[in-house]
């Protein structure tokens, strides 16, 4: 077994074991590997050892990387996990299959132009402000429901909700937070969950892992 694929067997190990305590279904866990400044060389590995979710976090990098791979690869399925700039919106509906981080109202905007004119819609988690960490992005607290309002009236299709914890203290608090914001405004998938803590994700509702360094190793 090659290092990559003995990294997503682990991976998958500790998800199934997770979900198993929570008494969930491994299968309902949707692992995305989270290739992002890794090469198509590191991330062609993964995909002959069965891996078919990836995420990226810039659509300009996913546009010089990912269409070869889509094309030798038709059952892909790539995700937008980072923040997106509304004039990137166009290019985002063309080459995603899932976007991670609505978070606005200018881009429930641009995203309902994009949909319109690529002639596909694409699946959408709203990032929630979790922690209050205004440089990360996301929807603050307080105005989720009323951009989940404005991006179900655009017939944007809004899957769940995605958060990224404050950094170095328990992410649980906040896991558990998001999915019952999610729970009140009728959403069933989180996006929520990663290389460090997607274990206590799945244990409390994770739908969507996002994991990086754990399958492709530590960023230099």
């Amino acid at each position: 077994m090659t290092e990559p694929a003995r990294a997503l067997t682990e991976v998958r190990e500790k998800i199934a074991h997770a979900a198993k305590l929570a008494r969930r279904e491994p299968s309902d866990i949707e692992l995305v590997a989270i290739s992002k400044t890794n090469p198509a060389e590191a991330i062609l590995p993964l995909i002959a050892a069965g891996q078919r979710v990836f995420g990226e976090s810039r659509v300009q990098e996913a546009q010089t990387k990912w269409p070869p791979l889509l094309e030798a690869h038709g059952e892909l399925s790539l995700h937008l996990v980072g923040q997106l700039q509304s004039n990137k919106a166009e290019e985002a509906a063309r080459l995603f299959d899932c976007i991670n981080s609505l978070d606005r109202s200018s881009l429930v905007a641009a995203l309902a132009r994009a949909f319109d004119k690529a002639g596909r819609q694409v699946s959408c988690f709203v990032q929630v402000d979790i922690g209050e960490e205004t440089q990360k992005g996301g929807c603050p607290i307080a105005e989720v429901p009323a951009l989940l309002a404005e991006a179900r009236g655009a017939d944007i299709p809004v899957i769940g909700l995605m958060c990224v914890p404050p950094h170095g203290v328990e992410p649980a608090p906040y896991f558990a937070l998001l999915a019952k914001i999610a729970a009140d405004n009728g959403l069933a998938k989180l996006s929520m969950g990663m290389s460090g803590d997607y274990e206590t994700a799945v244990m409390l509702g994770a739908t969507h892992v996002r994991v990086g360094s754990a399958l492709f190793g530590a960023r230099g």
